[in-house]
């Protein structure tokens, strides 16, 4: 059996630097962006480097937080607690709406058993 010691050791550092690699293009990109199209569009000032990182860690915050999927994990359990909180005829009603909106796309009528 081979020993793979080495390349662990070895794809860490790499893969740290893929990562870092990445993160500093993707500033190079918002301050390219923003330089090309912000100071035509709205005669905003030029950024550098560190202000444009420093423009995606600020919108991160904004707009998207530090913790997986952001705003749309807040929205599923919000509806959950509805669903679980609403009445089986409120449920049955929005059921309905959704035959009415997507006709065969919906899930079929429950069959009734003689």
């Amino acid at each position: 059996m081979r020993n793979y010691g080495f390349l662990r050791i070895v794809k860490f550092p790499l893969l740290a630097l893929l990562f870092l690699g990445v993160i500093a293009g993707l500033g190079l990109v918002v301050m390219s962006l923003w330089n090309w199209l912000m100071p035509g569009l709205f005669g905003l000032k030029l950024i550098g480097y560190w202000q444009a990182m420093g423009l995606i860690v600020l919108s991160k915050l904004l707009f998207g937080g530090f913790r997986g999927s952001g705003w749309r994990g807040g929205y599923r359990r919000r509806m959950s607690s509805r669903w679980q909180q609403s009445t089986p005829e409120e449920r049955e009603k929005f059921r309905q709406g959704l035959r009415a909106c997507w006709g065969r796309m919906a899930s079929p009528e429950p069959k009734a058993t003689a």
